[in-house]
């Protein structure tokens, strides 16, 4: 029973923590009707979601199997070291999905399609014939949906009867594809070897490091530039957390070229002290930004004109 537990990794259910950048955004677009009901919702929502991803695990262990006795740590998985049974593997998942999808349908009508579309990218991942998961730049681009789909998520806790704006969605998406693609860098680094590094992971096979850390620069350009015409349009004063922003992507790059990255892992950042401060920082400096109005800063949305 351990087994079938750990395969639906509970210790990756901090990475659900990124609904609530769309309570956040919700709640500033949007506005409060009633405190206690967005609780209720958050927690449910966030039981479901945990729910749906780990789902999404379970499958995701039991089809790389093969794959994963390739690589230094996931060749001791439970799938790959232990005689653990298909068809409890497929009960589990059902399980899983069954309890997340009850849960959400309670939460709004949103929020349940949104949790459906959460599960199927977990199919459309791992599952062939399509698994893009095995098709290089499509497997982060895919992957990374996942961020946008949580920031949808932590929105329809708000609220049901709009849409967030598309920029926001778009540079969260590009966000996530950053951590995606530096993520694979960090590994493809660690693994060391081309050959074995395709075994594990087929869109290795057309990957290298220049490819990689270039088209994670490529995201990561595309995620800044949508969020910040989306910060510029809705609050002029959050342009002043740009800087921080960037630095952010910066250093979490840094941190990928440290030997046994936790980028890795991204459910270890937690043990990236200085990664976590600045983190908390930034989400500090937005909180101060929300309330303290810079009437200077309008030189950077009016027209600037001089008679010459």
């Amino acid at each position: 029973m351990k087994n079938y537990i750990k395969i639906a990794r509970p210790d990756h259910w901090v990475k659900n923590i990124f609904i609530i950048p769309g309570l956040a955004v919700g709640f500033l677009l949007v506005g409060i009707d009633s405190i206690p009901d967005i609780v209720i919702r958050f927690i449910l929502g966030f039981i479901a979601t945990c729910m749906i991803a780990s789902a999404n695990y379970v499958i995701n262990e039991w089809l790389d199997a093969e794959f994963d006795k390739y690589h230094p740590t996931k060749k001791y998985r439970p799938v790959v070291s232990e005689n653990m049974k298909f068809s409890l593997v497929m009960v589990e998942y059902a399980a899983l999905a069954a309890i997340g999808l009850i849960i959400s349908w309670f939460i709004n009508r949103n929020f349940f399609f949104t949790e459906l579309w959460l599960l199927v990218m977990g199919i459309l991942y791992n599952v062939k014939p399509v698994r893009t998961k095995d098709i290089p730049y499509l497997d982060v681009i895919t992957e990374s949906v996942n961020n946008m789909i949580r920031l949808l998520l932590g929105w329809f806790c708000v609220t049901a009867s709009q849409l967030p704006p598309g920029s926001i969605l778009l540079g969260y998406w590009m966000g996530g594809a950053f951590l995606m693609g530096i993520k694979r860098f960090a590994e493809y680094r660690m693994i060391g070897d081309p050959k074995v590094a395709g075994l594990y992971r087929k869109s290795f096979e057309r990957y290298n490091e220049q490819k990689l850390l270039c088209s994670s620069m490529f995201y990561a350009f595309c995620s800044t530039f949508c969020m910040g015409i989306f910060l510029i349009k809705y609050r002029l004063e959050y342009v002043l957390a740009m800087p921080a922003l960037f630095l952010l992507f910066v250093y979490y790059l840094y941190i990928a070229y440290k030997e046994d990255s936790a980028v890795q892992k991204p459910e270890k950042l937690y043990k990236e002290k200085k990664l976590m401060l600045f983190v908390l920082f930034i989400v500090v400096l937005f909180i101060i930004l929300t309330f303290v109005n810079i009437p200077a800063l309008k030189l950077f949305g009016d027209p600037f004109l001089i008679d010459i």
